[in-house]
């Protein structure tokens, strides 16, 4: 991959159009007549066309699968100790009918203006408050820090521990017969990020222009997701998360992410009379729980509709979860798209060396560095 550099990252170029298509007609090495050249791109132009039209359906087809009433958002908020310089906030929000979503909010103290805004997502099993150090790291560079319980966890859990509850709903969703019905596996949390970035733009202190999604694994899949459906998202950063299902299904790489839900699945196996389930039944089991996950709504398909923000992966070399060569596909498709924007310096890919599933504290570093380059926050006392 042209844009992979194992770490320390050193994002490489990939080369502008040729002179002969930058200077039309003029250049003496292409032999071809003018209209050649017309024909060339006209024919150029109506690919991007069809691009766009192919995207707007992908985008179209997800939010009606993850729609739901848009209710009042009815915030709530109740000033918290913060730490030095910092002020903190608790709040809850309601993003559809009886679904009430917790978050914290930390900003800078004694700032004035609108500041940018950096909304960090955790990933499975944990929850919110496990977001508070990312949170105040970024605080200290000038941005409002805000984190999200996701669908069943944190206090969305009556275990309070993400696993348990998620793993119920899930099966659920998997015994769902009538549609539309819940998505907690990464669906729902796209829709609530959704609406709490309604609430964001509506606060006086943010710059709706500003805003970027870092996640982490379950975050980081609900990251990319998010920012190809909603372009508000000004950039993202998903850490170990993006990936291609379709390529874990066919390839026998699926073991490991569904190894975050396991008891789930292993349920659905269960009631399924499947004895040894494998990646037709893996298939199955997405069709009803993330449906269009392996097709439609896989990362070859979702990560290019970020172009042309500003995008920062980050993955491990040996993460079982997020295969090379599925991500290879995600970012090959992606890069087509950037490039053909003229914004190469957009798409940025971090491998971490013979890292799996974890975020090394330097790759954090770059992510949040990332952010700061894009969204360009003033740092306090400055």
């Amino acid at each position: 991959m042209d844009h992979v550099q194992k770490c320390p990252a050193v994002f490489h170029h990939v080369p502008r159009c040729s002179k002969a298509f930058q200077h039309f007609g003029k250049c003496k090495t292409n032999p071809k007549p003018p209209s050649f050249t017309f024909r060339t791109l006209i024919l150029f132009a109506m690919v991007l066309v069809s691009s766009n039209v192919q995207a707007q359906k992908i985008r179209e087809d997800f939010l009606k699968l993850i729609d739901r009433p848009r209710v009042p958002l009815t915030v709530k908020a109740q000033q918290q100790v913060g730490g030095e310089g910092q002020t903190a906030f608790r709040f809850t929000y309601m993003s559809a009918p009886e679904t009430q979503v917790p978050g914290i909010l930390i900003k800078p103290t004694g700032t004035t203006g609108r500041l940018p805004v950096v909304i960090a997502l955790h990933g499975t099993g944990g929850k919110k408050e496990d977001q508070l150090p990312l949170l105040r790291q970024v605080v200290a560079k000038g941005f409002i820090g805000v984190a999200i319980d996701a669908p069943y966890h944190g206090e969305r859990s009556l275990s309070g521990k993400g696993s348990t509850d998620y793993q119920n709903a899930i099966l659920l969703a998997w015994q769902a017969n009538e549609k539309p019905h819940e998505h907690p596996f990464f669906y729902d949390t796209v829709w609530d990020v959704m609406r709490l970035v309604d609430y964001l733009v509506a606060r006086d202190d943010v710059d709706p222009t500003r805003i970027g999604l870092y996640g982490v694994s379950k975050g980081g899949i609900e990251t990319y997701l998010t920012a190809a459906v909603d372009p508000r998202i000004a950039t993202a950063v998903p850490c170990i998360g993006v990936e291609s299902f379709k390529w874990a299904l066919e390839n026998d790489s699926w073991h490991s992410r569904i190894g975050t839900i396991q008891t789930a699945f292993d349920a659905a196996a269960r009631e399924a009379r499947v004895e040894k389930p494998d990646a037709k039944f893996v298939k199955q089991f997405y069709d009803r729980v993330v449906p269009g996950i392996c097709e439609e709504f896989d990362g070859p398909s979702m990560v290019p509709l970020i172009a042309p923000r500003p995008l920062m992966t980050i993955n491990g070399e040996i993460d079982p979860r997020t295969p090379m060569p599925g991500l290879q596909l995600c970012i090959e498709a992606a890069k087509k798209v950037y490039h053909a924007a003229g914004v190469d310096d957009h798409l940025l890919v971090r491998i971490q060396p013979k890292t799996g599933h974890k975020v090394n504290p330097d790759s954090q570093e770059a992510g949040v560095e990332w952010l700061v380059r894009w969204l360009k926050p003033q740092q306090p006392g400055h």
